[in-house]
C-alpha cells in the first residue's frame, strides 16, 4: 500500500477511535442492551406458563406499537422477514407478478418477494441516502413498463408491476414522498421495509405510516430486540385483520373445540416471551435513541474535517435512528475500502461492508433490473462502525 493510501486508512481509524473514546476490548458493531424490565416480563412469562404465541404480552406489544406509530393495527409476528412476506401478500401480490425492489437492501427484502411468489424487479439507490432513487425509476418504467387500465406491466416480461417496496437504510427515509408519489402514480401498492428504522420520524411523523403496509424487524442487532421478531403495520383495518388470520395458520372459530381452516397460513406467531422482551424494549426506547443520536453526532465531528470520506448522515427533514453510523469513502478511495474494513477489525472496531446488491446474488442474477450504476458504486465505498446506544455512555 502506498503511503498516501496507509495514512488515509490510519485516519478512518483514528475518527472512529475519536468519536468512540477510550474502550478495552472487542467493540461489536450493533450490540442489545438490555437495561429495563426485561427479566421481570420474561420471567412472569415462565412463572405463569404463558410462553407460546398466545398471552398478554403479544397484546400489549401490538397496542404499544400501534399507538406509537399512529396505526390502526399493528400484528407481532415471528421475524422481519415474515412480515414483509405477509405484507406482501395483503397488498395483492400474487404468483407471477413482479414487484419492484432495491437491489440496496437485506437479502430478506428480496426473499420475501420470492416467498409470495412474485419476481423482484430490482432497481437503483440515489447517493445521499442509500434509498431508492425516484428519478432514476420514473425513467426506467417509462422505458420498460406499459399502463394497461389501472394496472403497470412490464412489456419484455409481460408480468404485472405490482407494489413498490422501500427500504429505509439504516433507519434514513430517502425521498419518501416522491417514492410514494410515485407509486400512487403508477398504480403500485407502496410497501414500507422500515425493518431499520424504529424511532426514526420524516417531518415529525414515524416512518412506518407512509405506505399501505409497513413491516418492522426486531433481530438480536436492531435498536429494539425481541431475539428474533418483527411486526406489521397498517392503516387498514381489514388488512391487518387479514394478515394477523393469516400468520395464524389462518386458523377459524370451530364446533366441539375443533380445528379447521379456512385457506393456506402460516404460523409466523410471535412468542409471548419474546414480546415480553419487547415491552421492555419499547418503554426504554427514547432513551436508546437519544444516545444513539448522540453517537452519531460524534461520527458527524469526527468526520467533518476528514479528507476521502464522509459522514452518512440524516436530512433537515429527519430525525434519524442512525441503527448503523456509516462511512462513505470517496469515489477515488473506493479501492481502499477493504484495507479500511480490515485496519478497523484489527483494532478491535467492528466494522462490515454494505450488502451485495442483490441482482449480483446467485438466485437472483436473472431478475429484471433497472440501470443501477449508483447502486453498484455505493456497495463499493460504504463502510458501517460500530453503533451500540452504549457506546454513548461515558467511558
Amino acid at each position: 500500500m502506498q503511503d498516501g493510501d496507509q495514512r488515509f486508512v490510519d485516519s478512518i481509524v483514528g475518527a472512529v477511535r475519536a468519536a468512540l473514546g477510550p474502550r478495552d476490548g472487542f467493540t461489536p458493531l450493533h450490540e442489545p442492551e438490555f437495561r429495563g424490565r426485561e427479566s421481570e416480563y420474561v420471567l412472569d412469562c415462565v412463572e405463569t406458563g404463558w410462553v407460546s404465541s398466545v398471552g398478554s404480552y403479544v397484546d400489549r406489544i401490538e397496542e404499544m406499537l400501534a399507538e406509537k406509530y399512529g396505526v390502526e393495527r399493528a400484528v407481532a409476528l415471528a421475524s422481519g422477514t415474515a412480515a414483509l412476506h405477509v405484507a406482501l401478500l395483503v397488498a395483492g401480490v400474487e404468483p407471477g407478478d413482479e414487484v419492484l425492489c432495491p437491489t440496496l437492501t437485506f437479502v430478506a427484502t428480496a426473499n420475501s418477494i420470492r416467498h409470495a411468489g412474485a419476481t423482484p424487479h430490482f432497481v437503483d439507490a440515489e447517493t445521499r441516502s442509500l434509498g431508492v432513487d425516484p428519478a432514476a425509476l420514473a425513467e426506467h418504467l417509462d422505458r420498460t413498463c406499459e399502463r394497461r387500465g389501472d394496472a403497470l406491466f412490464n412489456r419484455a416480461t409481460g408480468a404485472r408491476v405490482r407494489a413498490l417496496v422501500t427500504t429505509h437504510v439504516f433507519g434514513h427515509p430517502g425521498e419518501l414522498d416522491a417514492l410514494r408519489a410515485l407509486a400512487d402514480e403508477r398504480g403500485l401498492v407502496f410497501v414500507e421495509d422500515a425493518a431499520e428504522s424504529i424511532g426514526t420520524t420524516l417531518d415529525g411523523a414515524p416512518l412506518g405510516r407512509h405506505g399501505r403496509v409497513a413491516t418492522l424487524s426486531f433481530n438480536g442487532n436492531k435498536v429494539v430486540t425481541t431475539g428474533g421478531g418483527g411486526a406489521l403495520l397498517t392503516n387498514d383495518a381489514a388488512l391487518g385483520a387479514r394478515a394477523k388470520h393469516l400468520s395464524t395458520t389462518a386458523r377459524v372459530p370451530a364446533e366441539n373445540f375443533g380445528f379447521a381452516h379456512d385457506e393456506v397460513g402460516f404460523n409466523y406467531r410471535m412468542p409471548n416471551l419474546n414480546a415480553a422482551l419487547g415491552c421492555a424494549q419499547l418503554e426504554q426506547l427514547d432513551d436508546m435513541l437519544e444516545r444513539k443520536r448522540a453517537l452519531a453526532g460524534r461520527y458527524r465531528d469526527a468526520f467533518s474535517g476528514l479528507d476521502g470520506a464522509r459522514f452518512l448522515d440524516e436530512d433537515e427533514r429527519t430525525c434519524s435512528n442512525f441503527w448503523l453510523n456509516a462511512i462513505v469513502l470517496d469515489r477515488d478511495r473506493a479501492h481502499l475500502t477493504g484495507a479500511v474494513l480490515e485496519a478497523l477489525n484489527a483494532a478491535d472496531l467492528m466494522a462490515r461492508p454494505l450488502w451485495n446488491p442483490m441482482h449480483t446474488l446467485p438466485m437472483f442474477t436473472a431478475c429484471p433490473r433497472a440501470d443501477v450504476a449508483q447502486a453498484e458504486d455505493m456497495a463499493r465505498r460504504v463502510v458501517n462502525v460500530p453503533s451500540s446506544p452504549a457506546l454513548a455512555d461515558p467511558a
